[in-house]
């Protein structure tokens, strides 16, 4: 293998795991040890560069960067890294003086955002300090989107969103308000725009045609639409017996309000079972501590109607096989009713574009979503965009943001006349930790104490008010214990081959046994001859330049190290350093 060029933004990026999965790439270590120091402010602010919305996403995030700690795989549960980022939100100082500006004097470009959700946010976020006036053209009479509609007070208290919205439309966004675009030809041609992004989600949910839907249409309600009614003070009851059809994030967030709004016996009904649900983890213990019953393996058949009214649904109880492909199958094997009061269908979303006319130059795929370039956001129509669930479905809040902040570089560059797909690249800076012979700025020692487990309010409490905040939040004790838990994958061990001399030192103290000294080989032959064989090929491996003595390699194992420091604490010629990684991530602001 060739030596690892770590000057390249990408190597070290990769191997901050967190940093890696998250779709924005927040700063994920640099943010948790300013937490530490009690920097919280400094600690928002970062987080505020990549992600907009720290307080949002501190309660809200589907957490991709979880799965990926690289502490997983020392012990069972990664760093709470979003609950973390909401303590940074919770405990900031003043940030108004911190927060970007926009310039007086604009620069003549004007920009429309149809749907005021976190795509379009974003985009007018990344913008307005650029001296562009932006346009949001919003249906509903508060911005937020789907935020602010299909997400619970309970857990996104309403102060919170309203705070971080406003921080960008104090720029001097121009919203309007209960402003439903009808037609993009009329847009394009008469509303004087240079460019126009579309962040209107993804609002039509999925339906379920089953005998007695008609029927039943007064107990029977879409979850997104039911979300949005109960938001708005539409609906504020429900029967005692309710059924809730999906088992994703929409259908625990019906089902726990279905709870707070008379709800007695709640139950949701799964197709498949625990392990195939798309619910995140969380959301479904969050609904179980609120006595929802979660029932696997149902596959619905059939809205039972007496009377011209519901009264229960049919199900098929079903089992799942591997046919000889390997594809999972369902068969019958039995049948039940259950009754009920209401039914809520939370089982997917859709796009819905009726007011794009289908002759202007924009192009839709077979699914019905417009053919979008995914690098630079722009459809087949020059100078119209999209992002957020309108670009290719359904996807958390973070996607949107990042989608946001990719098509502000791309709007930024059409209205400048410069070509889209020309990219401004990411950078590096690499600083040096240490701060004496053997001591480094950071707490490098390895922290064996459990995740700290999120306290919350009491059950009865919570049931009895719909908008009290469920989860407190961690205190600085929690904290203090959670921040320590972080292995500072962004302090990267840096190697210099012509200061080795293979004394085997850094080897011998290694804790996970992640180096190895060895002849040079291509790569499947090479992580096979390592002190422990780098399976994980999702991980790169570092290689060195050859060694002075014995032209052999300095292999490191990405996969497995800690990132401790105790091999540059070891070593005698300074050969091992452990060195900050600040990765330049470019946006158009």
């Amino acid at each position: 293998m060739q030596p690892t060029d770590t000057r390249d933004p990408d190597y070290y990026h990769r191997v901050v795991d967190c940093q890696w999965a998250c779709p924005a790439h927040t700063n994920v270590p640099e943010y948790i040890r300013l937490i530490a120091q009690g920097k919280y402010t400094e600690s928002y602010m970062l987080n505020r560069r990549s992600n907009v919305f720290p307080g949002i996403l501190g309660r809200t995030c589907d957490r991709p960067c979880e799965p990926a700690c690289r502490r997983g795989r020392v012990e069972e549960k990664p760093v709470a890294i979003c609950r973390l980022k909401r303590v940074a939100a919770d405990l900031k100082g003043e940030v108004d003086h911190l927060l970007p500006t926009a310039p007086a004097e604009k620069n003549g470009k004007r920009v429309a955002l149809i749907g005021a959700g976190p795509a379009s946010l974003t985009v007018a976020n990344d913008l307005m300090p650029l001296g562009y006036q932006c346009t949001i053209f919003e249906a509903l009479p508060k911005p937020g989107g789907l935020m602010r509609t299909n997400i619970p007070a309970f857990r996104l208290p309403a102060e919170v969103l309203d705070t971080e919205i406003d921080y960008i439309l104090r720029m001097g966004v121009e919203v309007r308000y209960d402003h439903r675009v009808e037609s993009m030809r009329a847009l394009l041609e008469d509303g004087g725009f240079d460019a126009v992004f579309v962040g209107t989600g993804a609002p039509k949910g999925k339906e379920l045609d089953l005998p007695g839907r008609r029927e039943g249409a007064a107990n029977i309600h879409i979850g997104i639409e039911w979300l949005e009614a109960v938001h708005f003070g539409h609906v504020e009851r429900i029967g005692e017996r309710v059924l809730v059809i999906g088992v994703g994030n929409t259908a625990m967030d019906c089902c726990r309000s279905s709870k707070r709004l008379g709800g007695k016996d709640v139950k949701v009904m799964a197709r498949r079972t625990r392990p195939h649900f798309k619910a995140s983890p969380w959301e479904l213990e969050d609904a179980e501590e609120e006595l929802v019953e979660i029932l696997e393996n149902h596959s619905p058949a059939e809205f039972l109607i007496e009377d011209g009214k519901l009264v229960g649904m049919r199900f098929e109880l079903v089992e799942w096989y591997e046919d000889e492909s390997g594809r999972q199958r369902s068969r019958t094997v039995g049948r039940k009713d259950i009754p009920c009061d209401d039914v809520i269908l939370a089982i997917g979303q859709d796009n819905a574009f009726p007011w794009i006319e289908r002759d202007i130059g924009i192009e839709f795929d077979e699914w019905g979503l417009m053919k979008v370039d995914k690098k630079t956001f722009m459809t087949t129509r020059e100078g119209v965009f999209v992002g957020g669930d309108a670009a290719w479905g359904p996807e958390n809040i973070i996607w949107a943001v990042e989608h946001g902040h990719q098509a502000a570089i791309s709007i930024h560059r059409h209205c400048q006349g410069k070509p889209l797909t020309d990219r401004p690249p990411n950078a590096l800076e690499l600083t040096s930790s240490k701060m004496g012979l053997h001591e480094w700025s950071y707490a490098s020692s390895y922290n064996p104490k459990p995740r700290v487990k999120m306290t919350h309010v009491d059950l009865a409490a919570r049931l009895r008010e719909f908008s009290l905040e469920v989860e407190l939040g961690f205190d600085p004790d929690q904290t203090a214990l959670e921040v320590r838990r972080c292995l500072n994958c962004d302090i990267q061990t840096e190697f210099t081959a012509k200061s080795c001399i293979e004394c085997d030192a850094c080897i011998d103290i290694c804790p996970t046994s992640c180096l190895t000294m060895v002849e040079n080989a291509e790569e499947p032959a090479l992580r096979k001859r390592l002190t422990v064989p780098a399976d994980n090929l999702t991980q790169p491996l570092y290689v060195s330049a050859p060694l002075p003595q014995t032209k052999r390699v300095m292999v490191k194992d990405e996969d497995v190290c800690v990132h401790c420091g105790l091999c540059a604490e070891r070593c005698p010629t300074s050969a091992w350093d452990m060195a900050k990684m600040d990765l330049k991530i470019p946006h158009a602001k």
